[in-house]
This record gives C-alpha cells, structure tokens and sequence, in this order.
C-alpha cells in the first residue's frame, strides 16, 4: 500500500511546479494535490464567444509541463463547437504513464446541450463508452459518479446511489474503469457509496466561503479518501469573478494575507483548500496560461498559524 504524503516547503518557488503541493494516491493512481479542471477550457455556459482552441490546448500542454498530472473531465463537458475530452486528446496523447485523468458521469445531455433526467443505472456504461471514445483510452482511470440532487433535511432521506453506484462497480470489474469516486453528495450518500464498492475521491463545491461540506471532508479524511472541492476559487454563476469569489465575504482579509505572501487573492483561497488536510486535492479550472502558472505556484504557499485561523474566520465550519 502506497503512503499519502505531503512535501513539506515554506517558500514559493519562482518556476511553478505541481509536486510543490505534494501527492496523494487516487486509488492505485499517484497525483499530485494540485490538478486542473477542464470545465474552463470549453467556456463556461455564460460565455457569448467560445475559447480559442489552440489556446485551450496549449495550457493542457503547459500543465503537464508544470508537473500537473490530475486532469479532471466530462464528456458533458462541451459548447456548440468545443468539447473538453477532444481538447485533452489532441493536446495529451499519447498520454504520459503518470498522467491520471478524472471523469463524470450521470447528468445525461443531448446534443444541443439540453440537460436532460440522470441517467438509469443501466445507461452508464454508454457514458462511460462515450468518454472512452473521446478520450482515445481503452479504460479510464477514474469514474466519478456525478449526482444530480443532495436531498435531505425536513424528514427527507437523502436519495439512494446504492443502484448507480453498484452500475459503476460492474464496470470496474468488466475491466473499463480502475477506479470509481462520487461527487456532490451528502455524507450519508458517500457512506451508503461504500459499502458498495471502494470509493477514491469525492467531488464537491467547497471554498474558502463555501464550506456546507465540512462534514464530508471530514468524512473523507477518517476513509483515507480524496476530498476534491470544485469551484474553490470561485462560484460557477454568471457574474461571479473566477478568481476572486462570488461575493465580498473576507476580501479584506484574503487581500491582507495576499499581500504579505506577494501572490494573488486567488492563490491564497486555492492554498487555504490545501491547507485543510492531505487528503484535500485541488482542481482549479482556467483557459488562461498566465492564471495556470498562478494556480500551480500556490500549491507551494504555506500559509502561517495565524494567516489560517484568520481565513478560517471567514465562514466558520458548517455546524
């Protein structure tokens, strides 16, 4: 069995360089702490003209060359005329032996982009196919199960993911995917998640003013089990800057420490996720060269004592 770690530095190195952030192990998959997210890299649904697509996979290409080697996707990933998975595969391939790509399935999406109902237990194999074709692989490293709805409180149960969980499991074994996670749940889901089948990562929005999930952190760090927050810089809704939060909650603050460590707001919110625990990872999605090499560096900041509880003060732990 392979031990979790962390580097441990107190300086920010001038060349960014994702081993700076440490490692941490998907399954039987070693990665980096500090990934990209591919979302970004097709435009967000606001967005009125798309990304330019040398652009895109130009910054795959830099990642990778940054030590990145945790790419996050979907084959839902896409606009009218983008699509993340076919950005990776001309960027990437052939794929480095130590790069690990993180799919998503579930959400079932038409061709002219129109969410539609979750898919049937049955219908996850042809998702799974889809990102397998896309992707150019014959197995794909891991499978998120991405659930629609968290639905609990006022005497309702959360819902069942027993059965699509179980789908998955079916898969893995069949040889198409090494490993599967599960993303925006509840604890009670991710509980009920593994007693199907080993569980390596859980993706949910979690951030510096975001933190209705400490309990699955938490949860996440009792399994030894990835916690991957999505959105940790910022919110995913039109208006909300990308790199700075959705609102001014704790600007001040983040402003005074980013100021004392001569980095951006953003690479302190993204090195406070880090800062809460080795099994939290990072993922921060953008088209930009220039924010890529921001993010990568803050995986080598290490905030003090004093700067943490300062930030933790922002919004207390949910409960």
């Amino acid at each position: 069995m392979t031990t979790n770690t962390t580097t441990n530095t107190n300086t920010m190195t001038t060349t960014p360089d994702a081993a700076a952030a440490g490692t941490w192990q998907l399954g039987d998959r070693t990665v980096h702490r500090l990934g990209l997210g591919a979302m970004r890299l097709v435009g967000m649904p606001w967005d009125t003209t798309p990304r330019d697509r040398d652009a895109s996979v130009a910054v795959l290409r830099r990642a990778v060359e940054l030590g990145v080697n945790h790419i996050d996707t979907a084959a839902f990933y896409f606009t009218p005329v983008r699509s993340a998975n076919e950005l990776i595969s001309t960027a990437l391939q052939p794929y480095g032996d130590d790069l690990t790509i993180t799919t998503k399935v579930g959400p079932a999406r038409s061709r002219n982009g129109d969410f539609e109902e979750m898919a049937r237990p049955e219908q996850l194999r042809g998702q799974v196919e889809e990102n397998l074709r896309q992707l150019g692989r014959d197995h794909l490293d891991i499978v998120n199960l991405r659930w629609g709805t968290r639905m609990a409180g006022e005497g309702r149960e959360p819902e069942s993911v027993a059965e699509h969980f179980g789908a998955l499991a079916e898969l893995r074994d069949a040889g198409l995917v090494r490993n599967l996670g599960i993303s925006n749940v509840l604890p009670e889901q991710l509980t009920e998640a593994m007693t199907v089948a080993p569980v390596v990562c859980v993706q949910n929005q979690y951030g510096l003013t975001s933190r209705e999930d400490d309990a699955v952190l938490a949860l996440c760090g009792e399994h030894s089990i990835a916690f991957v927050p999505f959105f940790a810089v910022g919110a995913a809704v039109p208006g909300a800057s990308p790199r700075g939060g959705a609102d001014e909650t704790g600007q001040a603050e983040v402003a005074g420490v980013a100021a004392a460590h001569g980095v951006t707001p953003a690479q302190v919110r993204l090195a406070w996720t880090l800062h809460r625990g080795p099994h939290v990872l990072a993922i921060p999605g953008t088209g930009s060269p220039v924010h890529l090499e921001e993010n990568v560096a803050a995986g080598a900041l290490r905030l003090t004592d004093e700067e943490l509880a300062l930030l933790d003060g922002i919004a207390p732990a949910a409960g």
